[in-house]
């Protein structure tokens, strides 16, 4: 695997994320709930920017973490050299050091620093051909650590495919908002996630399915509801975002 398949998989990327102006109206409606023009906003998980995108459109300020690194160079040429983007190569965890990242070359959006990730995909529906063919080392730090460095954000998106608890791990703050990416393959991460922001404080969910960028609820729903519907999700659903949000 070589330059020209990790190019062609985020052309690939930038065709389905990046080429639909209707999702992004949708997406925007979405994240205006929760950020404000001047807010900062983390984006755990960048991959090509798509949200990172959507953050700007809102007036925010935005600290984007990709570990790959052809995907870090694509959102740092398109957002980085305005000054209310920040772009780094780097992973996010429980604390500072360096992650191996597991890539998937042919579809890097899916790549992990989680093997239990990696092991829950095998052989399971929708997620049939999926392959994490090498691995690479990038640095690490904790959403503490750019706290620290950046200051508080007032939402803070986490996608890192089977690693969110281990970002939620390195948090001990608790921002007014924020979500996180959960899988039907992996629900006991899901419910591990949202156990970590009731004890961050959090008592309030809603959630939304896939790409709809809908919220299934139209009020925020408590703890003890969101964990049975996270139980009880149809596998098809496959995917989607869970809000913390009060």
């Amino acid at each position: 695997m070589g330059l020209w398949t990790d190019c062609r998989a985020l052309l690939r990327s930038w065709r389905i994320y990046h080429s639909n102006p209707q999702q992004d109206r949708v997406m925007d409606a979405l994240y205006a709930s929760f950020i404000k023009p001047g807010d900062l906003v983390f984006d755990i998980g960048a991959h090509i920017g798509h949200r990172t995108a959507s953050f700007r459109r809102l007036g925010a300020r935005v600290v984007a973490l990709e570990p790959q690194p052809l995907a870090a160079k694509f959102v740092r040429l398109l957002y980085g050299l305005r000054g209310d983007v920040q772009v780094l190569r780097a992973a996010c965890g429980a604390s500072g050091g360096t992650a191996r990242l597991k890539v998937n070359s042919e579809n890097p959006i899916v790549s992990t620093l989680s093997p239990a990730f990696v092991a829950a995909a095998d052989g399971a529906k929708g997620w049939e051909g999926q392959t994490w063919d090498r691995t690479i080392e990038a640095p690490m730090v904790s959403l503490d650590d750019l706290i620290a460095r950046y200051g508080r954000p007032s939402f803070v998106k986490i996608d890192v495919e089977g690693f969110e608890r281990d970002v939620l791990a390195g948090l001990s703050w608790k921002p007014p908002a924020l979500s996180y990416e959960f899988t039907t393959i992996q629900r006991a991460e899901a419910l591990a996630c949202l156990h970590r922001c009731v004890e961050l404080g959090y008592r309030r969910f809603n959630v939304s399915v896939g790409e709809t960028h809908a919220l299934e609820f139209p009020q925020a729903i408590p703890a003890a509801e969101m964990e049975a519907w996270l139980e009880s999700v149809p596998e098809s659903a496959n995917s989607g975002d869970v809000y913390a949000v009060g």
